[in-house]
């Protein structure tokens, strides 16, 4: 367990304030504004907390309306929208400083049996033994990795991943707007299925953004980008543990008003899709100062 799994762990773990009403951290790290899967995670929690525990989350919609304080704690309010027969509806608005800073909607349902199929997990794609890791990458390419991606790369995370496609990250050529990436937590993560699909619903919002700007040549990081999750949708197929590598698959379908779409795709190694992902962010190009 490193001390970043470990600290995602606990930061997942809210404290109850009242009916309803939970308070959440961030990790003691100097981001300029608090991670968006962090936000989705912890909202998640807040509504499994007022749950039936035999009821398990099948979908999630989120919006993100300002960005996060990382120096102050997150307050979770939750609605308790209905209690059906099937289903059950909950609403979570997280609060900073008086205001709402991100908003989300899941449905939980108890497991039934019906009808069943899936889509294959791509076939072509290396295994992630065979592929180096983000700190190998940077020993290898060097100054060849753009700056941004390599202090994203040095930190250190709770999330290991391995990108398949390398070109994006060492040049900028113009790509096709996909990408296979391997991806893993640092970490064990509790045979608990509440807390596996908080720590899903975690790094689903990593590398998401970033593929909408493949086809320009360019990445979120660059510093006349300005880039932002606008909202987040995902759907949770099946349960799987947690404990090996996942396949991100990725493609995006649109950019066009400063705003980029990326669907995802998220499969265990032995091929079981474990869930679906939406997103559109911002990604908006800074115009140079007027002289």
């Amino acid at each position: 367990m490193t001390a970043a799994m470990d600290e995602l762990l606990d930061i997942l773990d809210l404290e109850k304030l009242e009916h309803n009403l939970y308070r959440g951290r961030s990790p003691k790290l100097d981001w300029q504004r608090i991670f968006g899967g962090q936000t989705i995670a912890q909202a998640l929690v807040a509504a499994q907390r007022t749950v039936e525990p035999e009821r398990h989350v099948h979908s999630l919609h989120g919006y993100f309306m300002r960005p996060g304080d990382t120096k102050v704690p997150i307050i979770y309010e939750v609605d308790r929208i209905r209690d059906g027969g099937s289903f059950t509806t909950r609403r979570v608005v997280a609060i900073q400083h008086g205001h709402a800073i991100f908003s989300l909607e899941a449905s939980f349902q108890q497991d039934e049996v019906g009808l069943e199929h899936q889509v294959p997990m791509p076939l072509d794609v290396p295994a992630p033994d065979t592929l180096l890791s983000q700190r190998e990458l940077l020993g290898k390419f060097g100054e060849a990795v753009p700056d941004g991606i390599r202090r994203y790369w040095e930190r250190d995370r709770p999330i290991e991943m391995k990108p398949v496609m390398l070109k994006h990250y060492t040049s900028r050529e113009k790509l096709e707007p996909k990408q296979n990436i391997w991806i893993r937590t640092t970490g064990p993560v509790p045979a608990d299925r509440a807390i596996q699909a908080a720590v899903l619903a975690y790094l689903s919002d990593m590398t998401l953004l970033d593929t909408s700007t493949f086809a320009h040549g360019r990445a979120i990081f660059d510093r006349d980008i300005q880039a932002a999750s606008l909202d987040h949708a995902m759907w949770f197929h099946r349960s799987h543990p947690l404990d090996d590598w996942i396949l991100y698959t990725q493609d995006s379908p649109s950019t066009q008003g400063s705003r980029g779409f990326t669907r995802g795709s998220l499969f265990a190694r032995d091929g079981t899709l474990i869930a679906s992902v939406a997103q559109e962010g911002l990604i908006r190009l800074k115009r140079p100062p007027v002289e």
